[in-house]
């Protein structure tokens, strides 16, 4: 965690899928049920797709019934930002990659405990690091 990562949208174009790009770039969303991860309870660790930040602990992942992987924490405060969304007509908290501003998902306040918060985020947003 540190320095912003900038690149042109040229740059992020070529080394992101096109679903990647559409989804972390262009603010979309993957269909519920489809993202590869929505259902593993492999333990490890979540990272930002666009950067390789680290973004959750698997210890965090919960199933929220949502159809996307659902934490209810972030592997570290400062790992995420947050802004408002009122895209679509809705008011929703948007949940960003604070190293190059990726977009993940959104967060919630209707989750387990601790927090109470769940972030529910886009499998293809992730690239997952197995715990050895």
């Amino acid at each position: 965690m540190g320095h912003k990562i900038e690149k042109t949208d040229r740059e992020w174009r070529e080394t992101l899928t096109p679903e990647q790009y559409r989804v972390c770039r262009e603010k979309g969303t993957e269909p519920a049920f489809t993202g590869q991860y929505h259902a593993s309870k492999e333990p490890g660790l979540y990272r930002c797709v666009c950067c390789g930040e680290s973004l959750f602990d698997a210890s965090e992942k919960f199933d929220s019934g949502s159809g996307w992987p659902s934490f209810w924490q972030p592997a570290a405060a400062q790992a995420v930002a947050t802004e408002d969304d009122v895209s679509y007509g809705m008011r929703r908290t948007e949940v960003h990659c604070n190293s190059c501003g990726a977009h993940l998902g959104h967060v919630f306040p209707d989750g387990p405990r601790p927090t109470g918060l769940r972030y529910c985020i886009n499998s293809v947003a992730l690239a997952f690091e197995p715990k050895d």
